[in-house]
């Protein structure tokens, strides 16, 4: 149990819980490691509980009425999973499937939130979380209204550069392959249409992909491109 206590302590969720709710938490959780690459919960699903992510990856995900995906999320170490439903006894808002070889540490419904009635120093994070979580869909919203997919591709691969790619003297070289399809369900766009915009940016020097991996070349220029609605 002091191994799901450090763990939960290096969570930016849990820093101010209180020593005993963090004693509870280390308690009522387990570590789960699902199938790589299988669903986690799917949208719809009664909520069991939530999830800090101990390595691997966890994409959030949603369609429409015509089966076309949108990527939301790609969460990582570290990340929770699973808030809204756990807090509001709602059904799960989207779809979660882990990316390769995923550990995650669960706590059950029921016990979490009798631990958030007791510590309001740790409620008040949670919502925390939520607010955040909010300003990003807004943030998400805002792009797909007022940018064109050029722009919208050059900000998420600025921020998929922040967590997957090392600075190197000439730019930054992502340490994940993602491919076309990926980015394109990420931007609610066609592959083709990613294609496209990936070749112009290719062109103008901006940007690379060798052997898979998508090298950022003109860090500037590409947040000038970012900035092009």
């Amino acid at each position: 149990m002091g191994d799901r206590r450090a763990i939960i302590e290096s969570c930016y969720l849990f820093s101010s819980a209180a020593d005993i709710s963090l004693e509870m938490l280390a308690a009522c959780s387990s570590v789960q490691s699902p199938p790589a690459d299988g669903p986690l919960f799917r949208e719809g699903d009664p909520s069991g509980g939530l999830w800090i992510i101990l390595s691997g990856l966890v994409c959030i995900w949603r369609t429409d009425p015509q089966g076309r995906e949108l990527t939301m999320w790609l969460l990582e170490p570290g990340e929770v999973v699973g808030e809204i439903a756990l807090l509001d006894g709602g059904e799960r808002s989207a779809s979660a499937d882990t990316m390769g070889a995923t550990r995650l540490l669960h706590f059950p419904r029921d016990r979490f939130r009798g631990i958030l009635r007791q510590d309001p120093d740790l409620a008040e994070h949670v919502i925390m979380l939520l607010c955040e979580r909010l300003r990003r869909n807004t943030e998400d919203l805002h792009r797909a209204a007022f940018y064109d997919l050029g722009a919208r591709l050059a900000m998420k691969l600025s921020d998929l550069a922040m967590a997957h790619s090392d600075q190197r003297n000439d730019g930054f070289v992502f340490t994940r392959k993602f491919s076309q399809t990926e980015l394109a369900l990420m931007l609610g766009a066609t592959r083709e249409a990613v294609n496209r915009n990936m070749s112009k940016l290719t062109a103008a020097g901006i940007v690379s992909v060798v052997d898979g991996y998508i090298h950022i070349l003109d860090n500037e220029r590409l947040k000038r491109a970012s900035r092009a609605s």
